[in-house]
């Protein structure tokens, strides 16, 4: 067991974001499935948490009802050694959900990610200040990130 397992807050949807976060992430799976019993506080058999893991990293999903949501304070980056990767990642995480800017989406349970290209913190860091400011410009003006396109801005 790691020492620190992200716990993610759910209505109800727990089970069903784990499924598809498993099913979007390679060397991922299901784990532990505990139901609600007699003394509630939801419907006894009731989905209550799921253990699973992405990459190996262990995640916990909680159905703890809808006193709480998510937001971008939190979010979870993706680094990506190519441009075919950023964009599975990116179809299949903002699908129902909704794109946001500089490599930020959210999916349709309102989790935040951030799909990055290994190629970008190596651009920012770019010691022409000019370069990587260049970088920051071009990449500003995007929603899902092109690794060409920073290229491209870069070299300008």
């Amino acid at each position: 067991m790691q020492k620190i397992t992200p716990c993610l807050w759910f209505d109800t949807e727990g089970e069903e974001a784990a499924r598809l976060y498993t099913s979007v992430f390679p060397s991922s799976k299901i784990g532990r499935i505990a139901r609600y019993g007699s003394a509630g506080p939801r419907p006894e058999g009731t989905v209550m948490t799921v253990s699973f893991e992405l990459g190996g990293q262990e995640f916990l999903a909680l159905n703890g009802g809808p006193e709480y949501t998510f937001s971008e304070a939190i979010s979870f980056q993706v680094f990506c050694e190519t441009q075919e990767e950023v964009d599975v990642y990116w179809s299949k995480l903002s699908k129902g959900g909704e794109e946001g800017p500089c490599g930020w989406l959210k999916d349709r349970f309102g989790v935040s990610w951030q799909i990055v290209p290994t190629a970008l913190p190596r651009l920012l860091g770019d010691p022409d200040a000019e370069r990587s400011q260049r970088v920051m410009q071009a990449m500003l003006g995007m929603k899902k990130i092109e690794i060409a396109e920073l290229e491209r801005a870069a070299a300008a």
